[in-house]
């Protein structure tokens, strides 16, 4: 049967499918339509997260009768984990199962690990008995096998979040075609209004949530994320007819290794100085399969080794010259991941050290009582404002001056949100040194009595937290996205989400060593079960100076990065084509992003 010619216009030019492998229509699939779904799955979805994390340091202390740096460092190792874990949700989707139904399996695992955590909370068998001590090593400790099935249901959590995570927004970029002008410039907002309906679901755990956990009971607080995951998945299976799908491209880690390797075993071959000399497949092999053949580079000239043609043709000993490109954008994103690992460090605070100074302040409004988890509620309320000026107003402005589409490049909006966060570890250090100032006075430090400060000094550092991501986190997760090859897109996605585990490991790392040098010949420490006799003042400005050495090396590696975008990002093509003059030669290759 022969298609008309507006019916081959209509097909996507990008390679995606439907779920049985057949070409699809843009006009039947994907786009803002196909988003909505997977938008509104993630609202659920944070909700149900943050349902449990933003409030679980007060769990662990008040029913699990856990010390100030056991239970914070439990709570940043878990959700270091959370965030660790897609590394290898995101290779199993692009090496085998493809993203959906990575997706859908890694969503049962969740519910199941969900599940079991409310009944943890809820059975009076799985939790030590109440214990109305202040000081909670006076309380019974939970039991081996409470602790086992309690941690056992976080982490099989963890596991689910692990396959959902790096799928579900690189799903959502995904419905929007490339080589369409008009869906490459959606997609520009795409990431904006993601993190948008991100930090809608988790100001609804924030407040909502939290306040239910503190005032109702924990088995309702637990039980309604379980039930608000299980309806963001529902949704999402009910835009299964509307979504594109990408075919598994192979293992990007074998891709990367077999580049690598080869590199290493011709180290003494000499590159030739015309590219063209260099290994490479048609131009319509990579057409064909919806892919991008991309133009050998300057940059990291060493792994261009491995597509000199030597006799064999080995695939580990010699590689295409896009291959090698492949390789060479994972690698060049590395130092950029390093640089966001001390702020996610600094993300970590907000459900552990931010938490516990609000359980000394005054909470009450009248008669009623401020949880102190909810005061993330207005990090959260701050980030929704803050992106939508930034979508709205910023880039319009910023586009007039600037001719970049995106208003600033990626790396400026990194480095503002990098910035901001020198600003809160420094406004959190001077309000901390004012609280244990009042404290003094009115001689609450040994007793740890609650200081007649309102919680409402610590709303700063929360703002200006929802700042900082607002220009950092939305950044991040782009910038990855769009620097990564388009057959490793969930793996690029899955740096966003590797630099906040690392960052939460690193803050358990910090909070223990600290707390343990500080104790040293005989000194009080700095962080103690009791805040009022502690030094979190010094911590938080240990804090700052790590920021501004970390923003000093992220201006370094920015500097030295050089972008290069496959086509389907480019920045110039777009700005080109927005006035409808790209030459036709330049859809096949890669070009540089100025």
């Amino acid at each position: 049967m022969l298609l008309t010619e507006e019916g081959v216009d209509d097909y996507t030019q990008d390679g995606t499918v439907d779920l049985r492998g057949n070409p699809v229509r843009r006009s039947k699939r994907g786009r803002w339509t196909a988003c909505s779904f997977i938008v509104v799955y993630e609202v659920f979805e944070r909700m149900a997260y943050y349902g449990i994390s933003s409030n679980l340091v007060m769990y662990l202390t008040q029913k699990l009768h856990q010390g100030t740096v056991q239970s914070a460092n439990h709570v940043t190792n878990w959700v270091g984990t959370i965030w660790i874990t897609p590394v290898v949700g995101a290779y199993i989707a692009d090496a085998h199962l493809g993203r959906y139904w990575t997706f859908v399996i890694a969503s049962a695992i969740y519910i199941a690990g969900m599940s079991v955590l409310t009944l943890a909370v809820s059975l009076p068998g799985l939790k030590p008995p109440q214990c109305s001590e202040a000081n909670v090593d006076n309380c019974k400790k939970a039991s081996t096998v409470q602790l086992a099935i309690f941690y056992g249901a976080l982490y099989t959590l963890a596991v689910g979040t692990g396959g959902t995570k790096p799928n579900i927004s690189t799903m959502g970029a995904d419905q929007f075609d490339d080589f369409d002008t008009k869906e490459k410039a959606h997609k520009l907002s795409f990431f904006n209004w993601w993190m948008f309906s991100v930090f809608f679901g988790t100001l609804f755990a924030n407040t909502v949530l939290v306040y239910i956990q503190d005032n109702v009971g924990w088995a309702l607080g637990y039980g309604l994320p379980t039930l608000g995951l299980a309806v963001s998945v529902t949704i999402f299976l009910a835009g299964t007819p509307m979504y594109r799908h990408r075919v598994p491209a192979g293992s990007p880690f074998t891709r990367m290794a077999r580049v690598i390797v080869a590199a290493a075993r011709k180290w003494r071959v000499r590159v030739p100085s015309d590219p063209k000399e260099l290994y490479e497949l048609d131009l319509q092999e990579y057409a064909s399969k919806g892919k991008y053949r991309i133009d050998s580079t300057p940059t990291l000239r060493y792994l261009n080794k491995a597509c000199v043609r030597t006799g064999s043709t080995s695939p580990w000993n010699l590689c295409s010259v896009t291959q090698v490109e492949e390789t060479k954008q994972m690698l060049r994103m590395i130092p950029i991941l390093i640089a966001t690992f001390v702020p996610s460090c600094m993300i970590a605070q907000i459900n552990t050290l931010f938490v516990k100074q609000g359980t000394t302040l005054d909470r009450s409004i009248g008669n009623f009582k401020i949880p102190p988890a909810s005061l993330a509620g207005f990090t959260t309320m701050s980030m929704l404002v803050c992106v939508m000026v930034y979508d709205r107003f910023f880039v319009k402005i910023m586009r007039r001056w600037t001719k970049n589409p995106r208003g600033v490049s990626l790396l400026h909006r990194i480095g503002i949100g990098l910035f901001f966060h020198i600003v809160i570890m420094s406004v959190a250090s001077f309000t901390e040194r004012w609280r244990l100032r009042v404290a003094r006075e009115h001689e609450l430090v040994e007793s740890g009595g609650q200081i007649p400060l309102t919680i409402f000094i610590l709303l700063p550092q929360f703002v200006l937290m929802g700042t900082a991501d607002a220009f950092l986190e939305v950044a991040k997760i782009e910038f990855f996205y769009d620097q990564a090859p388009e057959s490793m897109k969930s793996l690029g996605t899955s740096y966003s989400m590797v630099t906040l585990g690392v960052g939460n490991f690193l803050s358990s790392f910090l909070l223990s060593t600290v707390s343990r040098i500080t104790k040293r010949h005989g000194h009080h420490g700095w962080i103690l079960n009791n805040l009022n006799a502690s030094h979190l003042d010094y911590y938080y400005a240990f804090f700052a100076v790590l920021n501004l050495l970390n923003f000093a090396f992220f201006l370094f590696v920015a500097k030295l990065y050089v972008y290069r975008a496959e086509v389907s990002d480019s920045m110039v093509v777009l700005k080109e084509e927005l006035k409808g003059s790209v030459p036709e030669k330049v859809r096949n290759q890669e070009v540089p992003v100025t």
